[in-house]
C-alpha cells in the first residue's frame, strides 16, 4: 500500500489507472477505524481492480460546538487495517489542500439534506457534499462506497452525483453491528461503561418499530410512540429525532410501508448516535 498526501500525486495515481481501464473503488474516512469501514474496504477490493481508501477529517461538516478537536484517531492503527485488507492506495490529504486561502465554494443538496440530521447539525451536509464531491474529482472512482448507517449521508451524496452528472457509482453496504447490537462508530469510543450499555436501546428500539410493522401496525405515529417508550427508559437518554421516513425523500410518512425507514438520533450522555432501519 502506497500512502499519497498530495492532490497532484493522487489525480496521477488515478488517471493512470483510468487510461488502462483499471476500475478505482474508493473508500472515503475520517479514520479511527472499526469492522463497519473495513466491510466496505472489504466489497471495493472485490469489485475493483485499484481500491484507494482516504482519512481526512473533514472540518467544514462540523458545526462550532461539535467534536472535530477530540475526534478520535488512530492513524497507525488505521494504516495496518488498510493494508491489511489489500488497499493499493491510502490519501491522505491536508486541510490546506482541500480548502486553501479564501475557499469559498460549496455543495448544497437542498431537500434532501434538510430533514433529520439536517435540522439539527445545520451545515454539516453541505461540509459533506463538498468534501465528497472534491475527493470523487481527485480520486475519479469508478464506484465508491458508504454504509447505510449515515443513511441520510447516502441519499444526499446519490442525489449529489445524480444532479451533477458525476461519472461514480455510489454502492450502499449494511450497517455493521456489534453482538449487542449497536451499530458501530467511531464515536462508540465516546461511550463509557454504563452509556454503553444503555446505548443498545437504539437497536432495540428498531427491532420493536420492525416487529410491530410485520405484525400489521402500519401507523407511524403509535410505532414512534413505542420506540420513544422504549429509549426514555435509559436514563442518560435524550432523543434528538425519531421519525419515520420514505426511504428515498426522506420526508415524513403518517402511514408506513415496506420501504419506510425509522431513522433515530439520541445523545446517551455526551455522545450523540444515529441509527436508522427500513421496516420492510
Amino acid at each position: 500500500m502506497i500512502t499519497i498526501s498530495g492532490i497532484p500525486e493522487m489525480k496521477s495515481l488515478a488517471n493512470e489507472a483510468r487510461s488502462q481501464n483499471l476500475a478505482i473503488g474508493f473508500v472515503p474516512t475520517m479514520g479511527y477505524l472499526h469492522d463497519g469501514h473495513m466491510s466496505l474496504v472489504q466489497r471495493a477490493r472485490s469489485e475493483n481492480d485499484v481500491v484507494v481508501a482516504s482519512i481526512f477529517v473533514n472540518p467544514t461538516q462540523f458545526g462550532p460546538n461539535e467534536d472535530l478537536e477530540l475526534y478520535p484517531r488512530d492513524m497507525e492503527g488505521d494504516r495496518h487495517k488498510l493494508q491489511t485488507a489489500g488497499v493499493d492506495a491510502l490519501f491522505l490529504p491536508e486541510s490546506g489542500q482541500l480548502y486553501g486561502p479564501g475557499y469559498q465554494t460549496y455543495v448544497i443538496v437542498e431537500t434532501v439534506s434538510l430533514p433529520l440530521c439536517g435540522s439539527s447539525r445545520p451545515g454539516h451536509f453541505k461540509g459533506v457534499a463538498t468534501v465528497v464531491l472534491k475527493l470523487f474529482n481527485i480520486v475519479r472512482p469508478t464506484r465508491a462506497y458508504f454504509g447505510q448507517k449515515d443513511f441520510q449521508q447516502l441519499q444526499v451524496i446519490r442525489r449529489m452525483v445524480s444532479d451533477l452528472n458525476v461519472d461514480v457509482s455510489v454502492i450502499g453496504c449494511p450497517t455493521v453491528r456489534e453482538a449487542d447490537g449497536l451499530a458501530m462508530s467511531s464515536r462508540n469510543s465516546y461511550l463509557d461503561v454504563s452509556e454503553r450499555k444503555q446505548a443498545v436501546a437504539l437497536n432495540q428500539s428498531l427491532l420493536f418499530a420492525k416487529t410491530m410493522f410485520h405484525s400489521g401496525e402500519t401507523s407511524s405515529r403509535i410505532i414512534l410512540d413505542a420506540v420513544v417508550d422504549r429509549i426514555s427508559r435509559e436514563p442518560d437518554a435524550r432523543i434528538d429525532y425519531a421519525r419515520i421516513v420514505d426511504s428515498h425523500t426522506l420526508s415524513d410518512v403518517d402511514q408506513s410501508d415496506s420501504a419506510s425507514l425509522v431513522a433515530l438520533a439520541v445523545r446517551i450522555g455526551k455522545t450523540r448516535l444515529i441509527d436508522n432501519m427500513i421496516l420492510g
